[in-house]
């Protein structure tokens, strides 16, 4: 069995597909009483209660949830949603704040002091940011102490960056918030949601996050069931009916989605020969490679090169 470190690969794997780029990055200290409008979105937004607390609201979501200092949350479906010291109070647009013209991090409201919240706003790769949104609730978060902790460092360093701006200080807040965006997710992920299915609840389980870890690290190697099961320490049966039951996918299917996503990377973004991509990840001909990412892509690999990738995603 894999190391526990290395069930953690996939994970980097996807964020490195999926590219995040923070394209905002800061914070904001509102005076009560106050409500903020977040319009639709793409992407991921991700936030940590400096101080204070506040009601976090999803348009068509569920019941609103409390927020307190120290608490991080993930917002990956680009809903609408409302922070409010009162679900009562009159909501200003967010897009009203942050778009006057000021370079400062932090967005003063009220005169600030009833709370702070500071993070950032990802944008992902359009062809993989399924991989990343599908698996995850309307809102991570992240409220136990002990994993709080875990975070508190970054939280400080964000709090100092935004009161005390200095040379160079947007981008320690673009890489603070990546950093909590990374923390989180692994968070969530140790959190272990038994119920969901996908890749990312896969990986704790143990067993089954260490054949994931091996197909990632591993991508081009002749896969079998059987090697896949044995990976995991279980047997063949096993295995491919907890793969399934868990990952929403067979083994085999997994492995193909994987090496197709790599392709399609590899494509676009290093432009490689689509003979030389077929040859790294183990196809032995060209024309195996394209009946295979057609299938799983929705187009050849020369027509995803040429830069219809959102039909291609989307097929």
């Amino acid at each position: 069995m894999l190391p526990q470190s290395d069930v953690m690969d996939p994970l980097s794997d996807v964020l490195a597909l999926l590219k995040p780029r923070s394209h905002m990055a800061g914070g904001f200290d509102v005076g009560a009483p106050w409500a903020i409008r977040f319009g639709s979105y793409e992407g991921v937004k991700c936030y940590a209660v400096v101080a204070g607390a506040c009601w976090l609201e999803i348009e068509g979501g569920d019941a609103p949830t409390r927020l307190k200092t120290g608490d991080y949350f993930i917002l990956p479906r680009g809903l609408p949603f409302r922070l409010a010291s009162d679900l009562d109070a009159t909501p200003v647009e967010a897009k009203t704040i942050f778009a006057c013209a000021s370079n400062d991090a932090l967005r003063l409201l009220n005169g600030g002091g009833d709370c702070m919240i500071a993070g950032g706003h990802f944008a992902l790769d359009g062809n993989h940011a399924g991989l990343l949104l599908g698996v995850l609730p309307p809102v991570v978060h992240i409220r136990h102490e002990a994993d709080k902790a875990k975070l508190r460092w970054c939280l400080d360093q964000m709090r100092h960056e935004l009161r005390e701006p200095r040379p160079g200080g947007s981008l320690v807040v673009q890489q603070l918030a990546t950093m909590m965006l990374v923390q989180t997710l692994r968070l969530h992920l140790a959190d272990g949601s038994r119920d969901g299915i996908g890749w990312m609840f896969a990986l704790a389980d143990k067993r089954l996050g260490a054949a994931i870890g091996a197909i990632h690290a591993d991508p081009a190697r002749r896969w079998t069931l059987q090697a896949l099961a044995e990976r995991a320490g279980m047997s063949r049966s096993t295995f491919a009916l907890r793969f399934k039951q868990k990952v929403g996918e067979s083994p085999m299917e997994y492995v193909t989605q994987w090496r197709m996503r790599l392709a399609a990377d590899r494509l676009v973004n290093a432009r490689d020969p689509v003979s030389v991509v077929a040859l790294s990840l183990g196809y032995e001909s060209e024309s195996a490679f394209s009946v295979a990412f057609k299938r799983t892509m929705g187009r050849s690999p020369r027509q995803f090169a040429r830069g219809d990738e959102k039909s291609a995603a989307a097929a």
